[in-house]
This record gives C-alpha cells, sequence and structure tokens, in this order.
C-alpha cells in the first residue's frame, strides 16, 4: 500500500537538506568574495609613487601638458582604477585612496582652467583653445557618477582633449594651439594654488579644535557680508573626517609637486628672469615633505602637545610653509 504520509516526509527531508547544502554555497562564496575583496583593498590602498623630473621640453607649454595628462591618466589607471564612485567590494569600503583622488582631481581643474583662461591665451580678448574648452568642464564632472555616464568616461574625454590640444602644440604648421610662459599667467594660477593651500592647511589645523577671531571683514571698515556671524568662532574637523582631510591634502600636494616640476621646465626663462627659480625649488621641497611614508596604520589625532602624535598638524605645518613661499614667490613675480 502506498504511504502518502511517509512520501511526503521523504520530499520533506529532501527539500530540507538540499535547502541546507544551498546555503553552505551561498555562504562558501560569499566568504570567499570577501577575501578576494580584503586583499584586494590592501592593494589598491597604494598610493602612486611621484614620477622623475620632466625633462625640457622643445615646445614652451608642453612639460606642463604632459604633465597634466599624466595625472589623469594615473587616476584611471592606477591599481584598481578610479575608486572614488566604486559600488561595489572593495571600493566602496575605501575612503583613503578616493579622497587622494579628490586631492588630485582638485589640482586638475585648477590648472585646466588656467590652461584654457590664461596659459593658452594671449590676452583678455582673444579666443579660447577649442581642446582646451572641451577638456576643462570634463574635468569638473562629478566624481561619485557610477553610471550614465560614468566618471571614468567624461574624464578619459578630457584626456583626449588634452592630447589633441598637445599634438597641435608640437605641430609649427599649427599656430592656433599656444601656451604663453608670462609671469602674469603663472601669478593668477599661484593665486588659486595659494588659496586651495591655505584651505587645505585651515581644515588639518583644525583636527584638534580651535578658537578663532573673525577676521573676515578685517582690513576695510566698509565691508558688509550677508549675514551676521559670532565674534569668535569655535573651528573643529569632526572625528570621522579627520583621516578624509588628510588624504585630500597628500593627494593635492601629490599632484601639486608635478605640476610645479613642469611650470620649473616651461617657466624657465621667467624664473630666471626674476631670479625665482630658487624660490620654486623650495616650494617643491616643502611639498615633497607631505609624501613621506605614514607608518602608522591610522591617521592619529593627538592633541596639539599631547602624547599622541597629530598627523595632520604635520601634514598641515608642511603645507603651511609651502604655502607661505608660494606667497612670497607672486610678490617676486609681480615686481617690474
Amino acid at each position: 500500500m502506498f504511504n502518502w504520509r511517509q512520501k511526503l516526509a521523504n520530499l520533506k527531508e529532501d527539500y530540507f537538506d538540499g535547502r541546507h547544502w544551498l546555503w553552505r554555497i551561498l555562504l562558501a562564496g560569499l566568504g570567499v568574495y570577501l577575501i578576494i575583496a580584503l586583499v584586494l583593498g590592501l592593494l589598491w590602498n597604494g598610493e602612486p609613487d611621484l614620477p622623475e623630473q620632466p625633462q625640457k621640453g622643445i615646445v614652451t607649454g608642453a612639460a606642463t601638458t604632459q604633465t597634466l595628462i599624466n595625472l589623469g591618466n594615473t587616476l584611471l589607471q592606477k591599481p584598481g582604477g578610479f575608486l572614488s564612485n566604486d559600488v561595489s567590494l572593495p571600493g566602496v569600503w575605501m575612503d583613503n585612496i578616493p579622497n587622494w583622488e579628490y586631492g588630485v582631481l582638485i589640482q586638475m581643474r585648477d590648472l585646466s582652467r588656467a590652461l584654457r583662461k590664461d596659459f593658452s591665451r594671449s590676452q583678455s580678448q582673444s579666443t579660447e583653445d577649442t581642446d582646451l574648452a572641451v577638456a576643462e568642464p570634463q574635468f569638473n564632472f562629478d566624481s561619485q557618477s557610477w553610471i550614465l555616464p560614468a566618471s571614468e568616461s567624461e574624464y578619459r574625454r578630457g584626456i583626449e582633449a588634452l592630447i589633441a590640444y598637445q599634438a597641435r602644440l608640437l605641430d609649427a604648421q599649427q599656430p592656433t594651439a599656444q601656451f604663453y610662459a608670462r609671469a602674469d599667467n603663472l601669478t593668477r594660477w599661484l593665486g588659486d594654488v595659494e588659496t586651495r593651500l591655505g584651505s587645505l592647511s585651515q581644515r588639518l589645523s583644525a583636527s584638534v579644535g580651535q578658537k578663532r577671531l573673525n577676521t573676515d571683514l578685517a582690513g576695510d571698515n566698509t565691508a558688509t557680508q550677508s549675514t551676521t556671524t559670532a565674534s569668535e568662532l569655535v573651528v573643529k574637523t569632526p572625528w570621522s573626517e579627520i583621516d578624509d582631510v588628510f588624504y585630500e591634502a597628500r593627494g593635492a600636494s601629490w599632484a601639486l609637486i608635478q605640476i610645479l616640476r613642469a611650470v620649473e621646465v616651461d617657466f624657465a626663462a621667467t624664473l630666471e628672469k626674476k631670479n625665482a627659480t630658487v624660490s620654486l625649488r623650495q616650494i617643491i621641497r616643502e611639498l615633497e615633505s607631505t609624501q613621506e611614508t605614514v607608518w602608522s596604520p591610522i591617521i592619529l589625532n593627538g592633541s596639539g602637545l599631547g602624547l599622541v602624535a597629530n598627523h595632520s598638524l604635520v601634514m598641515a605645518s608642511y603645507i603651511s610653509r609651502a604655502n607661505a613661499a608660494i606667497i612670497d614667490l607672486r610678490e617676486l613675480l609681480m615686481q617690474g
């Protein structure tokens, strides 16, 4: 006689036993995935080394343009590629390298704007370069866009526009592509660098919290502002953002070192005339200190004179000295 109860019990046993093995397979697959993601995260967490000093180019502007191209290629081609817009493991877990990437990207944006607005134009009424008009907005695209379009595709288009500009720059038969290495052009770009480094220095110094007097309107008794602010401000970087600011400063300094080395090549005659070459090299020397190895597994945030180190204050010291040297260099360049 056919036993329906026994048959049903056997089916249930087979079903649950099969589901048990399915869960084992799924958990094993998840474990392997997490291990692979962990290993890749460790491999991708390294910062690229600084390249060597660029060689003197046969055409003015070639070194600066090539450096900007190299910065873009490094962002896209380093181990792990561009991580700021990752939505999967291990990129979505990582924040040090994405913040480093953002620091590099900010310097690329400033330089591409200077190329379009100043370096490639002889005067304010001259027309802008067609390729640079494409490149500059591409680098200002959202760095966290994953798809439709992805950040990488937009930045790659900007790099291609720079390559096209460089090809015309190197072609003696293409006089429309120019790079004007003048003291006034260099001074304006250094002004952007000065404000960037000043902001980074303040944000780094705020890791321990500071009471600051409000000097927003100092120096002009007729100056006004939109809304009233307190005469004394307490500025402190949230603990969760301390390492973010630190690695953003590392990335910005890494990019700026390479750009300044290229500036030394392309603006050699201008710097020599102003006796400013050594001043530029001193700025580079100060920024190179920001790239020293961080031996601690985490970014420490001890008090200013406490027992535990404060990596942010050390970084702020290097950047502040470089910023002070840039102010001196700008004043030197503006002298007749």
